[in-house]
């Protein structure tokens, strides 16, 4: 599927950009396949459990971003790929993958896809979503509690020391990458933006496969 666009959706924990995605990808179901950057995060098997808790998870080399990226030329290619599953609560990838079919629009989304200058090479829109920090903290204690079952003082421990450091010194600054910056998930004028830029791709593919059809009776 040579005519796959892929769009990347980066920005700090907490920031929206999960539901920004699912937002588009439920929009054009069907049309879209989503791939998650933080399921890329490296095999650890090899250190213990208090050993994982201390790895700094947010720092680009904590991730096999090689293989994201390979994914990703793939699934331009239109071939399927196995991405791997990561486990939050062993810290630590699962022995499970998932099958992640081809698709007309690819979505990636993680707070460092818009850092690596190699993803931003394969992407075809670029989003940034930003939001105030206190609200990203918020956010992003309620999911670990919540979804991930980690407690308080871990949470905090590895906010000061990983998180706000590594935002501050990869996430921020690939903002000025983005082709598009917005400050919620849930921005209407910005969703539209979008949707307009994926709805002109689906169009164009249409009148191409019409185009094919109507040489092929001639």
């Amino acid at each position: 599927m040579k005519d796959t666009i892929i769009i990347g959706i980066a920005g700090g924990t907490g920031s929206g950009k999960s539901t920004f995605a699912k937002r588009l990808a439920e929009r054009f179901e069907g049309n879209v396949s989503m791939i998650y950057h933080d399921n890329y995060y490296r095999d650890l098997s090899h250190l213990t459990f208090e050993e994982r808790k201390k790895v700094n998870y947010d720092h680009p080399d904590s991730l096999e971003t090689e293989l994201l990226i390979e994914h990703l030329k793939e699934l331009k290619k239109g071939r399927p790929v196995e991405c791997p599953v990561y486990d939050f609560g062993a810290h630590n990838r699962s022995d499970r993958t998932v099958t992640i079919r081809p698709a007309p629009v690819v979505i990636v989304e993680g707070i460092l896809v818009l850092s690596d200058p190699k993803i931003r090479k394969l992407l075809d829109l670029k989003i940034f979503v930003d939001a105030d920090a206190d609200e990203r903290v918020l956010r992003r204690i309620r999911r670990d509690v919540v979804k991930r079952k980690r407690d308080i003082d871990g949470i905090i421990k590895q906010y000061l020391t990983t998180v706000k450091p590594m935002h501050n010194l990869y996430v921020e600054p690939a903002k000025a990458k983005a082709d598009l910056v917005i400050n919620s998930g849930r921005n209407e004028q910005a969703f539209a933006v979008a949707e307009a830029f994926v709805e002109k791709h689906l169009q164009k593919k249409k009148e191409k496969v019409k185009e094919k059809r109507g040489g092929n009776r001639e």
